[in-house]
């Protein structure tokens, strides 16, 4: 997975995607300002930087503007902002931006412009020096999907076909069974709350409300793998 960094004043917007980019395998750095956010890129090299435009020392496109300009700028970078205009989103992409993510940001949206920004380094990234035929190892796709044993993603998968107590109050039993079919996605899914949240069609806040409401145990259902 990648290194991303995340530069946004707002603590918030900075935590969320935190949540969402490490839910998926990413390793995230977090910059509140520019002064962090030149020291992230120095010491960390991001593989592609999220950059809030509107913030309180130095504005994310003054700020791409000084890496186009020092020849930093070689990992790509994706603007966000609630309050931008088209012009200003037009020079940040003329600067060498290669996308732009209105406020508030979908999940959906930003795991696209994440995808896409990873597949352009990918894609730009030089060729080996050996002349060799290229194979199916030289090819590494952007994303992809593991089948995982039972044994091996932390919680046994729940069985296809459940029983569940009727002589009890509706509630119970309805709780019985959401508590089942979350903990039975929720192992489908290597605990990745994002892909959960997606599939469940919930909202990532009102789906770990709801789990926690529960009583499921998260702990147990969290990816082994990196």
């Amino acid at each position: 997975m990648a290194n991303i960094l995340v530069v946004d004043d707002e603590l918030g917007i900075r935590e969320l995607l935190f949540e969402i980019l490490n839910d998926e395998g990413h390793q995230v750095e977090l910059a509140e300002n520019a002064a962090q956010a030149r020291a992230a890129r120095q010491s960390a090299r991001p593989d592609m930087v999220l950059l809030d435009i509107w913030m309180p020392d130095t504005d994310g496109v003054t700020l791409l503007k000084e890496w186009a300009t020092a020849g930093l700028l070689n990992m790509p970078v994706v603007m966000m902002s609630g309050h931008a205009t088209i012009d200003t989103a037009v020079e940040a992409t003329r600067i060498g931006a290669q996308a732009f993510l209105e406020k508030p940001i979908t999940l959906q949206k930003l795991l696209k412009a994440v995808e896409g920004a990873l597949a352009k380094k990918l894609a730009s990234a030089p060729a080996p020096n050996t002349r060799v035929n290229p194979g199916p190892s030289m090819v590494q796709p952007t994303t992809a999907v593991h089948v995982t044993s039972e044994s091996s993603i932390g919680m046994a998968l729940p069985p296809n076909h459940q029983s569940f107590d009727l002589d009890v109050p509706l509630r119970e039993a309805r709780d019985a069974f959401e508590k089942a079919y979350f903990e039975f996605h929720l192992a489908q899914e290597n605990g990745s709350m994002t892909r959960v949240a997606e599939k469940t069609g919930l909202e990532r806040t009102h789906l770990y409300r709801k789990l926690k409401q529960l009583g499921v145990d998260l702990s147990r259902s969290k990816r082994n793998g990196p």
